[in-house]
């Protein structure tokens, strides 16, 4: 069998291997991963591109390598999450690094953690000014936690006894230029309505159509294909 055929072979293999491995392992996000489940993921990465090119390596021991990582992986996950000594032991704990406006150099130095990035994190924050903050954590993860003195806290409608509306998730109703008809049944709406809003503004067809979503205040917003104009349809007259 020609070279370039078995590569093909044992790269599809490995393709579909990795991506069930993966679905196994769950649904993180990269910023979530910790240091370690960082090399993990590389290591298995690493093993699956062996697997895919490497073809004087036994195709039967490179999958048995490639499983017996994902294995391992599930099974320290599973027993971390009912074992909080194993879980802060894999994982880390989160490193207090400023308390009371103050940097605690000895937390930053034994994360290794410099003064400039810390700053860098905060700032992406929102935060400029040290003295704002009331406490500062280095999460497991990497992830920077603040939390501003309270007189620096900004005001929440709970502060001014407001009740402000309900406003939830928006509805898409259109998705370039496919009318979603499951979305319309879930509203109990049907397509003459919509069809109706878009009326509105001259749009006869839903083909013309980016994105159109029907937030909790009944406020219809169309965005048109290409460069064109987008509007907001007050459906509540």
């Amino acid at each position: 069998m020609p070279i370039t055929l078995v590569v093909i072979i044992r790269s599809i293999i490995s393709f579909f291997i990795l991506l069930v491995l993966v679905r196994l392992m769950g649904k993180q996000q990269v910023a979530q991963l910790t240091f370690f489940d960082y090399v993990v993921g590389i290591t298995i990465g690493s093993i699956a591109s062996t697997l895919s090119v490497q073809v004087n390596e036994s195709l039967m021991s490179t999958l048995a390598g490639l499983a017996t990582w994902a294995v391992l992986a599930i099974l320290l996950a599973y027993l971390s999450m009912h074992n909080v000594k194993l879980r802060n032991l894999v994982d880390g704990e989160p490193t207090v690094v400023i308390e009371n406006g103050k940097i605690l150099e000895n937390n930053l130095n034994q994360i290794r953690i410099p003064i400039e990035h810390l700053l860098s994190e905060l700032r992406t924050m929102g935060v400029f000014n040290i003295s704002d903050v009331q406490s500062a954590l280095f999460e497991p993860g990497g992830k920077i936690s603040v939390q501003k003195k309270f007189q620096k806290q900004p005001v929440t409608p709970g502060d001014l006894n407001i009740s402000p509306q309900y406003d939830g998730l928006p509805i898409n109703l259109i998705i370039d230029g496919v009318l979603l008809k499951d979305s319309l049944r879930s509203l109990n709406l049907t397509k003459a309505w919509l069809h109706h809003q878009l009326e509105k503004q001259n749009i006869s067809d839903v083909n013309e159509v980016s994105l159109a979503q029907l937030d909790t205040k009944g406020n219809l917003y169309v965005d048109l294909q290409g460069d064109k104009s987008c509007y907001i349809i007050q459906t509540k007259d």
